[in-house]
């Protein structure tokens, strides 16, 4: 049976290759959610550092998150380089952590660093989550393969420059349009690596209709939430 499902989009303060300071942040913004499923920015614990060192589920750094959605029943989406290597989002819950999904377009130097992944779809309380990070959102054949596994919504953590805040509404609306799916998006605010001294923040969550529901500001530690019902 599914249920009512309430998601957050978070953008948490991030200091470059602090894993153990940027994993209390996001344990502070699953606290402050108080959500069932909590969606972090690419590469959120580590910053858009490409040479950090992979994070493994049983990283006794992520301690702080699992408590925390220990104490919230919260499946956190955390974005962190994974053994592989990938760029991908490990599923932290009260039990622990796993990969759930690496990111399957990679650009630039991603190329040379990384292995792509595979359309992924999660569930949770009965929603079929779609998982994508950064440039897949861009890639319409992504969401199509995706979509194709079966979702109710397409989950996205992101990295974007402060000129591109707009970007997330954009593809947000297109895969509404195309595969009537309601969309979130976390992306970074505040600098993070990889050139990125200023991200864009405004963090936020569509309908399948292309409506937003809610935003995020530019500012970090700040986040966006809402309710999706049966």
């Amino acid at each position: 049976m599914r249920q009512a499902l309430s998601i957050a989009v978070a953008q948490p303060r991030c200091v470059a290759h602090d894993v153990a300071s940027n994993a209390e942040a996001h344990a502070e913004a699953v606290r402050a959610a108080d959500a069932r499923v909590v969606v972090f920015p690419e590469l959120s614990l580590t910053g858009y550092e490409l040479d950090a060192t992979p994070i493994a589920p049983d990283d006794e750094r992520l301690a702080p998150i699992v408590a925390a959605c220990a104490e919230t029943g919260t499946l956190a989406l955390v974005g962190a380089p994974v053994p592989g290597p990938g760029i991908g989002f490990l599923a932290v819950d009260g039990t622990g952590a796993r990969v759930a999904y690496t990111k399957a377009y990679l650009h630039g130097e991603e190329i040379d660093r990384f292995t792509p992944g595979e359309p992924t779809v999660i569930e949770v309380d009965g929603w079929r989550l779609g998982l994508a990070i950064c440039r897949d959102t861009g890639i319409p054949e992504h969401a199509a393969k995706t979509a194709a596994l079966g979702m109710d919504g397409y989950v996205a953590g992101v990295v974007h420059h402060d000129h591109e805040a707009g970007v997330h509404g954009e593809r947000a609306r297109r895969t509404a349009a195309e595969h009537g799916v309601w969309a979130a998006t976390a992306a970074f605010a505040g600098p993070t690596g990889g050139g990125f001294d200023r991200t864009s923040g405004r963090s936020a969550i569509w309908s399948a209709t292309g409506e937003l529901l809610a935003e995020a500001s530019t500012a970090p530690d700040d986040l966006a939430r809402t309710i999706f019902t049966p």
